[in-house]
């Protein structure tokens, strides 16, 4: 009888593990899933983009128009998203930042190389919609004594119109800047 009971048991702890290891990897697929329509939504936003730029405190020198590039490379692995006004003059010390956008096992990652001389990481997440996809702060590699950029929100309004909330940590004193952005081309 012992030995039946036993039989039994180890059965139904392969079945449960079994289960287990099914739905997680249904979890899992999922996640994926939603990583991958978030990123081909987002670059869908290649081109030049303009529009309203808004700081929060006040910065001296920052509001105004606000300009972004968006574009697709890598062979559609990687979108380089530049802030920089078209007809700036190339000149590597007033160069703008660059934020890299990329799929890396199963999650959509930003990598952002900050011109205060840092490099934060942040994990995507989207909402219920589809239409807004928040990046939240993983960590930074590179000194931090000049602030760090520590979250994003990318929300799509139309193929013409988009969204961008970037919240910059200046020691423990957050710098919200909207970009209120318009298709150029």
């Amino acid at each position: 009888m012992k030995s039946v009971r036993l039989a039994l048991t180890a059965m139904l702890m392969g079945a449960l593990s079994t289960v287990a290891v099914v739905a997680v990897s249904a979890q899992s697929a999922a996640q994926k899933s939603n990583a991958e329509m978030s990123f081909a939504r987002l670059k869908s936003l290649a081109g030049t983009w303009k529009g309203a730029l808004s700081v929060d405190p006040p910065q001296a020198g920052m509001g105004g128009e606000g300009w972004v590039s968006l574009r697709v490379t890598s062979r559609g692995n990687a979108l380089v998203h530049e802030m920089k006004k078209p007809g700036t003059p190339d000149d590597p010390a007033k160069d703008d930042p660059i934020t890299m956008l990329y799929l890396d096992e199963g999650r959509l990652l930003l990598t952002h190389f900050c011109d205060a001389g840092n490099r934060p990481r942040m994990a995507a997440r989207t909402s219920a919609d589809g239409k807004t996809i928040e990046f939240d702060f993983l960590d930074v590699a590179g000194g931090t004594e000049h602030g760090h950029m520590h979250h994003a929100v990318f929300t799509l309004v139309d193929e013409n119109h988009h969204i961008e909330d970037w919240t910059y940590m200046a020691g423990d004193q957050p710098i919200h800047a909207r970009l209120a952005l318009e298709r150029a081309k």
